[in-house]
C-alpha cells in the first residue's frame, strides 16, 4: 500500500513541472509587453489587450496543472 502513495506523491509531482513553463511564459508575455510600450507608448491600450489576453491563457495552463496533481493526490 505505500508503494501506491509513493507513487501518488511522484506523480503529482511530476504534474507540477507544468507550472514552471507557466512561470516563463508569464515572464515572457510581460516583458514583450514592457519592450513594446517602451517602443510605442501610444499603442498601449491595443497592446495592453493583447497582453491580458496572454496571460489569461498562459495562467489557464498552470491550473491545469495543479488540478492534475490535486487529481493524482486525492482522487
Amino acid at each position: 500500500m505505500e508503494m501506491v502513495e509513493a507513487a501518488k506523491l511522484i506523480g503529482a509531482g511530476l504534474a507540477v513541472i507544468g507550472m514552471i513553463g507557466s512561470g516563463i511564459g508569464i515572464g515572457s508575455v510581460f516583458s514583450s509587453f514592457i519592450i513594446a510600450v517602451g517602443r510605442n507608448p501610444a499603442a498601449r491600450g491595443e497592446v495592453f489587450t493583447m497582453t491580458m489576453l496572454g496571460f489569461a491563457l498562459v495562467e489557464a495552463i498552470a491550473l491545469f496543472a495543479l488540478v492534475i496533481a490535486l487529481l493524482i493526490l486525492f482522487g
